[in-house]
């Protein structure tokens, strides 16, 4: 399953590293990508996060293993908020993505770097530190979610 994943994973940083217009025929293509690969890292995030909350027993090495996945897909979906990708699919992306492009760059940037501290923390096993680093994935996640992320989907 793990060779699976890191298969995946690799086999989406190699397309997220091709231009955009290459990679999305039609809008909606770019945004079921990126709903994607937000939904799959949010899944991998969860599993280190629930260890972290005492939902479930501690294990390092399963937590390296998610936390490598989310940090393999942190970078990915940025790539498919491209002009005219803000229609075409039901999505909750604001407008404000693209009228304040830089401010949606830094957020995306900022937890990019917060998970990189999480796989860190994760690879060295230390329970407090993956404690320390998911509430600030989880911070920088909410920060974007609250300025570029609608309650509702539109179209």
């Amino acid at each position: 399953m793990n060779r699976l994943l890191v298969a995946t994973a690799a086999a989406l940083a190699a397309l997220a590293s091709l231009p955009a217009a290459a990679q999305f025929q039609k809008p909606e293509d770019a945004i079921k990508y990126r709903q994607s690969s937000l939904t799959v890292m949010a899944n991998h995030f969860g599993r280190v996060a629930a260890m972290a909350q005492g939902k479930v027993p501690f294990d390092a090495k399963v937590a390296a293993d998610n936390a490598h996945v989310v940090a393999t897909l942190s970078r990915l979906p940025f790539t498919a908020f491209g002009e005219g990708t803000d229609k075409g699919a039901p999505n909750r992306a604001k407008p404000e993505i693209w009228k304040e492009q830089a401010k949606f760059k830094d957020a995306a940037e900022k937890m990019a770097g917060e998970v990189a501290k999480l796989e860190a923390a994760a690879k060295a096993g230390n329970l407090d530190a993956i404690k320390a680093a998911v509430g600030a994935v989880g911070g920088s996640c909410k920060a974007c979610h609250d300025d570029f992320r609608a309650e509702k989907y539109s179209n």
